[in-house]
């Protein structure tokens, strides 16, 4: 027999035994066979809480043809602002800041600069409601101009762990549900992962309505009506098991 015959015969001794594994592999029958019975699912567990921070932002307008009058006139505001709430600031149950202090021009038809506008803002932040209304309601030459509720991380830490295991629970018995409805007695886990879908706010109306009567008088100083809402924490769970 010649190289060239022998070597005809290994290569089509190599091809046969390639198609071999592949018809294996397609019968699901080789290692990369396809896995049967698996079931894809999720499950979501929330949790609802009261939010507990509170954020006021008192701002001013000022409107000049020179922008640095208008800017100080800002400046002047602002700092009597921040030294008036700062008189009854507290960590975490009031912080101050200041918060946009913008300044631009006015054109006219033209095109050509006819004067400055400016506006300066100061924030007031903290789970003390009753300080950071009282404290808004005092300070001069401001007014309210935008009133928000968040959900503080120690908080929704707090119940973090309780959507997680209601999240768990329910896909638990989702699983278990779907195996039984398809004729499984059980099922094991394959894989699972459990994300946090972050926080959802429900304002509420009565907030809302405070909202479009929040603007103030300077020479008055009660405190402006808030109302806090609810919190949804939501954390979902969702994985393959193998059912059996």
């Amino acid at each position: 027999m010649t190289s060239k015959a022998v070597k005809t015969i290994a290569a089509t001794a190599a091809l046969l035994c390639a198609g071999a594994v592949f018809a294996q592999n397609a019968n699901g029958t080789g290692g990369n066979a396809v896995p049967q019975n698996v079931l894809q699912l999720s499950a979501s567990g929330t949790v609802e809480v009261q939010q507990d921070v509170l954020s006021i932002h008192m701002s001013t307008t000022k409107e000049g043809a020179d922008a640095a009058s208008v800017q100080a006139q800002l400046k002047q505001i602002l700092d009597a602002a921040l030294t008036q709430a700062k008189r009854d600031a507290k960590p975490q149950q009031m912080d101050v800041r200041s918060g946009d202090f913008s300044l631009y021009p006015r054109s006219g038809k033209d095109g050509k600069i006819t004067g400055w506008q400016g506006r300066a803002e100061v924030v007031l932040e903290g789970k003390d409601f009753a300080r950071i209304t009282t404290a808004a309601g005092a300070i001069q030459n401001m007014t309210t101009s935008s009133v928000s509720f968040n959900l503080s991380r120690e908080a929704r830490e707090k119940v973090e762990s309780e959507a997680q295991a209601k999240a768990i629970a329910a896909f638990k018995d989702r699983a278990t549900e779907i195996a039984k409805n398809f004729g499984f007695s059980s099922y094991t886990l394959r894989e699972v992962s459990v994300n946090d879908n972050g926080t959802v706010f429900n304002p509420p109306m009565a907030s809302m309505r405070a909202n479009g009567a929040m603007y103030k008088s300077s020479m008055d100083s009660a405190p402006v009506p808030v109302e806090a809402g609810k919190a949804q924490v939501v954390v979902t769970v969702s994985g393959s098991v193998q059912l059996r």
